[in-house]
């Protein structure tokens, strides 16, 4: 394959070799929109993908494997919308990163800086393992991150710019096989609730529960349908709309049978939203969610949902990091870590009256 150079990218955009060079170094001197249109074009002509292809610093992912001496990994969580130490969700996969780290004898530095002039100050990578990147992270973060050749393993993000190791829970089968088990227990209407362009765990989950239904020759919502591009899913901005949404359903006498809601979050305020204007749950409608928070049992009702293993899946992101630094030349693997169904009792079988 022959080699793809910052000119060709230069070319490609109709700008300067000069501006590309700023662009990917990192050190400002083009404005965000240029930036962002050479990561761009760069990661469509394959740039990235070449080995070393602007790394300027190699020897982190020469190290020995036996990691001689203290080192650290660095763990970037930007501190958006609801991604804090202190999550039900974030916080569990957190705690798997640490106590793999700590059975390693590795040190962890907890990161939530989401500006790149910010970051950069904390990446010294002479003293820096690697970094796993946990949530929704910002291209330009990754960016720099790749630039400096510091190997890294992202958990429940991907980016489609930059190549890297990904672990997810296995969101698509897990909601297929709840969607089957609602329609085995006689479920013909239901509804996704969320937003589907969240995040890649979302969109996953949508397609996990649209292929179950169209495998069940039932109707699926339309894309453009209100209820899958809910505003606000992080902080309950999304209710009023879901009330306005579920009375008028009521109204016109085409209520769900079951709501499968995108996250346990959105499923508890769902839960509240339908007591409010008097539905009744599980006995006019069956609410799912998914993660198996914590909040998701202490509910009334306790919610059905699935159980994402949180810590395993930070615990896997550290052995697919070291897997990385002992081979560097390995292809890039995206770890689908399996997800269990938690029956309760905001599940049931439709009413006859349905």
């Amino acid at each position: 394959m022959k080699k793809i150079t910052m000119q060709q990218i230069a070319d490609h955009l109709g700008v300067s070799k000069f501006v590309v060079s700023k662009a990917l170094s990192g050190k400002g001197g083009v404005n965000e929109t240029t930036k962002n249109r050479v990561i761009q074009a760069a990661s469509q002509l394959g740039y990235f993908a070449q080995k070393n292809a602007y790394m300027k610093n190699q020897p982190i992912s020469q190290q020995s494997a036996s990691f001689t001496g203290k080192q650290s990994v660095i763990v970037l969580m930007p501190n958006i919308r609801f991604q804090t130490k202190d999550s039900l969700y974030w916080g569990k996969i957190l705690e798997g990163i640490s106590e793999e780290l700590e059975a390693r004898s590795l040190g962890m530095v907890i990161v939530s800086e989401s500006r790149v002039d910010h970051f950069i100050h904390v990446l010294n990578p002479d003293g820096i393992l690697g970094m796993i990147g946990v949530g929704q992270i910002d291209s330009s973060l990754l960016l720099e991150v790749h630039r400096l050749g510091i190997p890294m393993v992202l958990v429940d993000h991907e980016d489609a710019l930059i190549p890297t190791d990904t672990v997810f829970a296995n969101n698509g089968d897990s909601i297929f096989r709840l969607c089957n088990h609602l329609m085995g227990l006689g479920h013909t209407r239901l509804h996704f609730l969320g937003n589907i362009q969240f995040s890649r765990s979302f969109r996953d989950r949508w397609s996990g529960f649209r292929e179950a239904l169209e495998e069940n020759d039932l109707e699926t919502p339309e894309i453009s349908d209100p209820m899958l591009r809910l505003r606000g899913v992080d902080t309950g901005e999304f209710v009023p709309d879901f009330e306005e949404w579920i009375m008028a359903r009521q109204k016109s006498r085409q209520l769900p049978t079951a709501l499968v809601c995108a996250n346990d979050s959105i499923a508890i305020r769902v839960g509240q939203a339908l007591k409010k204007v008097g539905i009744d749950v599980p006995g006019q409608i069956t609410i799912t969610g998914f993660d198996n928070i914590d909040d998701a049992y202490r509910n009334e009702p306790p919610i059905t949902t699935v159980h994402v293993p949180k810590e395993a899946m930070g615990r896997r992101a550290v052995r697919k990091l070291i897997e990385r630094i002992e081979h560097p030349e390995q292809v890039y693997e995206k770890v689908l870590v399996a997800a269990e169904l938690v029956h309760r009792d905001s599940s049931a079988a439709p009413s006859a009256e349905q």
